[in-house]
């Protein structure tokens, strides 16, 4: 071994070492060793084997005779979906599986908020202990690599600090309360269509500064207990037997001592899956079971490697404590407290676009509100291919207006256009279909008529779904067309965008005199809409995700690396083939090459000079801020960035308040959502940890120190920075 190759393997060694170390220290999974070795000791391999795949749809086996319970998976990252039949994806038509349906990801990501990121995975724990699961399956939290992602609603944003920062606090929430969670979609699933057999290739160096950040955060910050692999395969390997991810990332560098299940269907292997660090395969045992029975007989794979695998799922049976099956799904899910955070989510998260004077609304001189769109009416609990939730209560936005205004004003609503749906997904139609000449002419005319207008655009969950993306950010059904018209018989138009994430809104804020972003909001969405339009609250929510102004600015499709494309594919989606009982083997190659490396989002705005329609971070308010007296000072773990921020208004309002470090290129390191009263000035520290600045070394293999000439920035968004100072 030559001296360099020595210095790598050393340093290597050290980081593992290091990683275990911090592992063994602080996981609670370890707290029941001896305890495991005697149930290993009692257990027949074929019980062992048992334990290693799907018992059903949603759960894997325990060991009866021993007393160790089932474990019980809790589909949705943002709410527990119904209760299945246990072999099939039909209803298993309960009354008591109803759920609060919570904000999506992306709404969540909107906030900029660890307190509430807390709360939500509290509460995501709760309903899941009611309804008798052990682990929950989320968060989700792939970076936004393209806004076009089926997706993009599930995951929270395109920068991993932010990702990390907001997964960690719902880690906690939910591990602190008593369920397990299972981080989503490790790794680097960042994209709907080909997800089945698409192969990744990317540098060690984003994959670790960018798409593995997120994850690696949440496993050694909060102790994360589950891992879910993605489906897709990363460098020339399935995710599910991917040895460096599994093992030499996952469980050495990082010190990971739980379980990883498999994404459900993603299982290609027997001895290799298992070997890599495989825990159980789901929902079925076609590579887990009989045949993994006979690989260990054969002596392919030794009892030593299953009896780890066992370990790990065993780590984490007893920690989590199982609901008897005669409790579980007996007490009404969705209840206030829920509901509460659910509220508290969506306030936060609702981002002002633009506002010429029309918001919030005047009651003095508005008597009558035109609200056009089948989105003021349209529920997104569920639709579209994957997880829902059945839930007992969602607000629409035309709800909550009508419940706030109630008599002050008149509110005549009509649908305008009509909205993509099941039956046009199923036919394989474009969502990008012309207006509705009919409905646009009777909203046009109740728009003649109104005060004021209230047009809710934006897609649904039948447009943004698992197993495809969007081929475009268009916005659907002639909207374009149908909100010019209404501009031109009533210049005071606002329109409400409800979605997942980006859309083009190049016509819409042309013609609107207000814009709004307020995504797939959860149960008391409408209720917090009406709240911010009509100046109950301030809007207090900042983009976590890049606005594009066309598609060929993103990054993926400036470089060329997406969409791609097969002659004559005729694969559908692997959980598609799954839910249809179809096989869902994958011999098709397809490589996605990450030509854009660590300059994802904000990050390729910034350098490449590109203008976006709205950058990352961005979101105004009522209220107006100020921000001064910036000071940078050293610490032990890095440096702490102080100013003061002032509310300069006659509102009370929250402002997230945002640090960036530019060295080779400008990324977000800090950020604190601040709560001021009309007039108040606040100081405010926002600690900035030296190993944030730190950068991925692909000869050593670890983290080295990062750039020591840098600049601090402070503000509003990631191109509203008025504070800057060096720091050393």
């Amino acid at each position: 071994m030559d001296r360099s190759s020595f210095i790598k393997f050393a340093l290597l060694g050290v980081s593992m070492m290091a990683a275990l170390a911090w592992g063994q220290s602080q996981s609670k999974l370890l707290s029941h060793e001896t305890e495991i070795d005697n149930i290993i000791k009692s257990m027949t391999l074929e019980e062992k084997i048992d334990m290693l795949h799907g018992k059903n749809m949603f759960s894997s086996a325990g060991i009866p005779r021993l007393g160790i319970a089932d474990v019980e998976y809790a589909d949705g990252p943002f709410g527990i979906r119904e209760e299945m039949e246990p072999h099939s994806w039909n209803s298993a038509n309960l009354t008591t599986d109803s759920a609060t349906f919570f904000p999506t990801g992306s709404a969540l990501a909107a906030t900029w908020s660890t307190e509430w990121a807390y709360a939500y995975g509290q509460g995501m724990s709760r309903e899941a202990r009611l309804r008798g699961k052990d682990m929950i399956l989320g968060p989700a939290i792939n970076i936004q690599r393209i806004p076009t992602g089926g997706r993009t609603y599930e995951y929270l944003s395109e920068d991993p600090l932010l990702s990390g920062m907001l997964a960690v606090a719902y880690t906690k929430g939910a591990q602190d309360d008593g369920t397990a969670v299972c981080l989503k979609h490790y790794a680097l699933n960042n994209q709907e269509d080909y997800r089945g057999f698409v192969d990744v290739r990317i540098s060690d160096r984003a994959m670790h500064e960018i798409y593995l950040r997120p994850f690696e955060m949440a496993v050694r910050e909060a102790d994360a207990w589950g891992v879910m692999a993605a489906y897709n395969k990363v460098n020339g390997r399935w995710c599910s037997e991917n040895e460096t991810l599994l093992t030499t990332i996952l469980r050495q560098q990082w010190g990971f001592p739980g379980m990883v299940i498999s994404d459900w269907g993603g299982v290609h292997s027997t001895v290799d899956a298992v070997t890599a660090g495989m825990n159980v395969e789901m929902p079925g045992s076609r590579f887990m079971g009989q045949a993994l029975l006979d690989s260990v007989k054969a002596g392919k794979v030794s009892e030593a490697v299953i009896n780890q695998r066992v370990r790990e799922i065993l780590r984490v049976r007893l920690t989590v404590q199982p609901i008897a099956k005669d409790v579980a799904n007996t007490k009404p899910v969705g209840n206030a407290e829920e509901m509460t955070t659910a509220l508290e989510v969506a306030r936060r998260s609702i981002v002002l676009l633009k506002n010429e004077k029309l918001l919030p609304i005047d009651i003095k001189h508005v008597r009558h509100i035109a609200v056009i769109g089948e989105n003021a009416v349209t529920k997104m609990a569920l639709g579209g291919v994957g997880a829902g939730v059945k839930t007992r209560c969602e607000i629409t936005p035309l709800e909550g207006l009508q419940t706030i205004l109630g008599n002050q004003v008149k509110i005549t609503y009509v649908p305008g256009y009509k909205s993509f749906d099941r039956e046009s997904r199923n036919k394989k139609m474009s969502p990008q279909q012309p207006a509705d000449s009919e409905l646009m002419a009777q909203a046009v005319e109740v728009a003649k008529n109104a005060d004021l207008v209230f047009f809710f655009a934006g897609d649904n969950r039948e447009v943004e779904t698992e197993g495809s993306d969007r081929k475009s950010i268009t916005l659907p059904s002639g909207q374009d067309e149908l909100a010019t018209a209404l501009a031109k018989v009533n210049k005071q138009l606002v329109t409400v965008i409800v979605s997942g994430g980006p859309v083009d809104v190049s016509t819409v804020s042309e013609v609107s005199g207000a814009l709004v972003a307020s995504w797939f909001n959860g149960s008391m969405g409408g209720q917090a809409l009406a709240e911010v339009l009509t100046g109950k609250i301030s809007p207090s929510g900042k983009l976590p995700m890049t606005w594009p102004k066309k598609l060929e600015d993103v990054p993926a499709y400036a470089t060329g690396t997406y969409p791609q494309t097969i002659d004559g594919n005729t694969q559908s989606d692997i959980f598609v083939d799954l839910t249809r009982n179809r096989s869902n083997e994958r011999r098709q190659q397809l490589i996605a090459d990450y030509a854009e490396q660590d300059l994802v989002g904000y990050r390729w705005y910034d350098q490449k000079h590109v203008a976006p329609a709205y950058p990352f971070g961005y979101g105004l308010s009522y209220a107006t801020f100020v921000y001064s007296d910036l000071n940078v000072k050293s610490t032990a773990e890095g440096f702490d960035v102080s100013f003061t921020l002032s509310n300069t208004s006659d509102r009370d309002a929250e402002e997230v308040a945002q640090v960036y470090v530019k060295g080779e290129i400008k990324e977000l390191k800090g950020f604190q959502r601040v709560a001021l009263k009309s007039g108040e000035r606040k100081a405010v520290t926002i600690p900035v940890r030296r190993s944030d600045l730190n950068h991925w070394d692909e000869t050593t293999q670890t983290w080295m120190q990062g750039p020591h000439d840098i600049t601090v920035l402070v503000g509003g968004s990631s191109d509203n920075l008025p504070l800057t100072s060096k720091a050393e």
